[in-house]
């Protein structure tokens, strides 16, 4: 198959698409953590209607997400230069508009990641969450799956560390309580590799 992972730059779902021998192409705004072979580096809307058959997309969602509403709220500009008021909303409306636009392209097979935010309301509620603790992971971070003729995440049993050590700590999300620096918004979003293990195995047709 011919794959496009937008607003991709860690290679973690690309990697495991190529180890089955597929071709993969990412794309961002930003380069790619390891080098530009196979990164589009632009925007998504210039490449993404250029024949592939699977699209796995990550769209931003600091503007998607519920966790910052009280940022909505008319206030006065904030120091850090944070949007807040109107224009976040103008911000959320196109992140919205963005989000739309990847499901309906016209690529056949499209998974959308995004925590949990306000597209379970404005576009439908997401077909699949899931948890890296599902994946063998012992963390907890909520990733909602939009899916158009794909199916839902299987997870095998072994690998589930529900109720483990691990996932009891996981369950602090220690991703989220990282210690501020420029790469942590980066290192907050990547994808977990056991995640991105099973959307290559288990979509690999």
């Amino acid at each position: 198959m011919r794959i496009l992972i937008g607003c991709e730059t860690s290679n973690t779902i690309s990697r495991e698409f190529r180890k089955l021998g597929h071709t993969v192409i990412s794309c961002d705004l930003l380069p790619n953590d390891e080098d530009q072979t196979n990164h589009f580096q632009g925007d998504l809307f210039d490449i993404i209607n250029t024949g592939f058959d699977m699209g796995i997309f990550h769209p931003p969602c600091p503007f998607l997400t519920v966790s910052a509403n009280k940022w909505y709220a008319d206030q006065p500009a904030r120091k850090s230069g944070a949007l807040v008021g109107e224009e976040r909303m103008r911000a959320r409306i196109k992140a919205i508009e963005f989000f739309i636009n990847i499901y309906y392209c016209n690529i056949p097979k499209i998974a959308i990641e995004n925590p949990i935010g306000v597209m379970s309301s404005v576009f439908r509620k997401p077909d699949q969450i899931i948890q890296p603790w599902m994946f063998g992971h012992g963390e907890t971070k909520a990733t909602c799956l939009w899916l158009r003729n794909l199916p839902p995440l299987q997870w095998n049993e072994s690998n589930n560390l529900f109720g483990s050590k691990t996932a009891d700590e996981g369950r602090q999300q220690k991703i989220f309580h990282m210690p501020p620096s420029p790469d942590r918004w980066k290192i907050r979003s990547k994808t977990f590799t056991g995640i991105a293990e099973a959307m290559a195995t288990q979509w690999n047709f």
